[in-house]
């Protein structure tokens, strides 16, 4: 609890270090920040012209393509995005941590919030997007809101114990990227869970990106609330929970050995 505590305490420096930090990234660069809309968009692009164009992907669950790809690859790109940043926050901030004033905890959650500002452009987008097509989601936007809560916690839930980690195994960046690239496409995102035999799709929603994948398009394309999936929240909610226990333990054993590693 003490360090729920100190990150209300410092709200205000964490904001300014999350704003500093995503300025930062793209410092240097003649256009700056629009590189961060650019090249999750491009991918996009990308994956839209490799199955609608290049396979002739069939309108899913009745709206074109597109909007059926981006309701899941905005939070995926959010996701991604933000683990690999906040995998990194105790070393690339090296030269405070070894300053006992500072509240290194804070760290990991300032590369997460940088990353969801950017979020937060991509989901007006899709809404945008959506409303263009003439599928405004209307009230189910609480349900848009509800889902960046869940991937907030998940994703804070690991940057703690992957930023952590990587303190000490400096390859952990490396092979979070490769498991995010198995992960893309583990997750379905570009291909109906159907296609999986029905006996063996309870594997897919082990992945706790999958309820929050599907809860989007479950959203936007469906009008189908969160709550009606009562069994796969409290399943999300007790993994993400689990793993938050695993890694603020983990944290607070490690976080005096890091001035000595850094």
């Amino acid at each position: 609890m003490n360090i729920i505590h100190d990150l209300w305490r410092n709200r205000h420096l964490l904001m300014n270090m999350s704003k500093s930090d995503f300025k930062n990234r793209f410092s240097g660069s003649y256009f700056g920040v629009v590189w961060a809309i650019i090249q999750p968009l491009m991918t996009i692009l990308i994956f839209w012209f490799v199955f609608q164009v290049g396979f002739r992907a069939q309108p899913i669950s009745n709206v074109p393509f597109i909007l059926w790809l981006c309701a899941a690859m905005i939070p995926w790109n959010f996701f991604s995005d933000a683990i690999i940043n906040s995998t990194g926050a105790f070393t690339s901030y090296s030269f405070v941590v070894k300053k006992l004033v500072f509240k290194i905890g804070l760290l990991p959650l300032v590369k997460v919030t940088a990353s969801f500002f950017l979020n937060i452009a991509f989901n007006i987008f899709l809404i945008l997007i959506y409303s263009l097509y003439g599928d405004f989601p209307g009230i189910h936007l609480l349900s848009i809101i509800y889902f960046n809560i869940c991937l907030f916690a998940l994703i804070t839930a690991l940057a703690y114990f992957l930023s952590t980690l990587n303190v000490f195994f400096r390859d952990t960046t490396q092979i979070v990227g490769i498991l995010l690239q198995f992960g893309i496409w583990l997750t379905p995102i570009m291909w109906e869970e159907s296609v999986i035999p029905e006996n063996l799709r309870w594997l897919i929603k082990l992945n706790p990106i999958y309820y929050i994948v599907n809860g989007y398009r479950d959203a936007l394309i469906n009008k189908i609330w969160f709550f009606e999936h009562p069994t796969q929240t409290l399943y999300f909610w007790g993994v993400t929970m689990i793993l938050a226990t695993i890694a603020l333990t983990f944290y607070k054993k490690m976080k005096s050995h890091f001035a000595d590693v850094l």
